[in-house]
């Protein structure tokens, strides 16, 4: 197919620049928010030993994409799952297919992109600490590492050896002996893991705390009580409207008073933001198809020179 960009996983990555993911991805969330981003509900075939999903999306301004990931139990890793995919991005005004994309390194730099843009709005100074040793913590470290190099950071988890490499990838990263307490002086706690049940409890946060969880596909990474407790906030309304995969299992059956404000929104100015001293504030992210397209135009572009000639 001619004109067709294909690009392996190192390409993929090596083309996702952190500033211009930051800004791509906060004009996704706003278009999630005003209801400008088109995204039909995720659909999945599903294979005796996991699934394979779809999430195609259009986004203004940024793009037509659609991803296609496989989601399957990891025998090296006990309870654990591999993410594995490609995005396909096409032209929205023709339709011609421009490029293929390796869609972890997509996944993951999106995700830390999302969770970041959700500190920077909601948390307010002091400590930062990242819980988790897998492929998304690995991510959240290496976007901060990019975005603020000097401000460090506070890497926590259950494998040590994991914990200390991780917090290698950022200059100014430090490894914790545990996770309760590097928690429990935390300003902003990123919470990236595979978790089936809380690994982050209400007793170890701070008044003041903010809590940006993006993992736990397969169970509730933070407890009842962090969640009865917290200003909620998420991507999309399906976040908390949908069950899981597609919904938060932290999200499932509040109560009717209960608001989740769409972070695109606060990005927007259209709902309050900014960090209020002593509230308790949780970002929840799930993901959607809106990122990819963000985090695809700016690899395609980046890759193809686009911004280099002001594109």
């Amino acid at each position: 197919m001619s004109g067709l960009l294909v690009l392996d996983r190192a390409a993929t990555l090596a083309a996702l620049d952190p500033g211009r993911l930051m800004d791509a991805v906060a004009r996704a969330l706003v278009a999630v928010a005003d209801g400008t981003a088109s995204a039909p509900p995720r659909i999945a075939a599903l294979a005796p030993n996991g699934l394979l999903g779809a999430m195609p999306g259009h986004v203004p301004g940024l793009g037509l994409a659609a991803k296609l990931v496989s989601v399957f139990a990891d025998p090296g890793r006990p309870g654990r799952s591999s993410h594995r995919g490609v995005i396909a991005l096409f032209d929205a005004d023709d339709g011609r297919p421009l490029a293929v994309l390796d869609a972890e390194p997509v996944t993951a730099w999106r995700t830390a992109a999302v969770a970041t843009h959700s500190a920077l709005a909601l948390a307010g100074p002091g400590p930062v600490v990242v819980v988790g040793t897998g492929a998304q913590a690995r991510a959240q470290v290496g976007l901060l590492a990019a975005l603020r190099p000097a401000d460090p950071v506070t890497v926590a988890g259950r494998d040590p050896a994991g914990v200390r490499a991780t917090a290698a990838l950022h200059p100014a990263g430090i490894a914790a002996d545990g996770i309760e307490a590097a928690v429990r002086g935390a300003a902003t706690v990123y919470c990236c893991t595979g978790a089936t049940t809380p690994v982050l409890h209400r007793d170890w946060l701070a008044p003041g705390t903010h809590v940006s969880s993006v993992g736990g596909s397969h169970g509730p990474e933070l407890d009842a009580a962090t969640v009865r407790d917290a200003a909620l906030f998420a991507e999309w309304p399906g976040a908390s409207a949908t069950p899981p995969p597609s919904g938060a299992h932290e999200l499932q059956g509040l109560p009717a008073d209960r608001t989740v404000t769409l972070l695109g929104s606060v990005l927007a100015g259209a709902a309050p933001g900014g960090h209020s001293p002593g509230a308790l504030t949780v970002f929840k992210s799930t993901g959607h198809a809106a990122l990819d397209v963000a985090a695809a135009h700016v690899v395609h572009a980046t890759a193809t020179g686009r911004f280099r000639r002001g594109g």
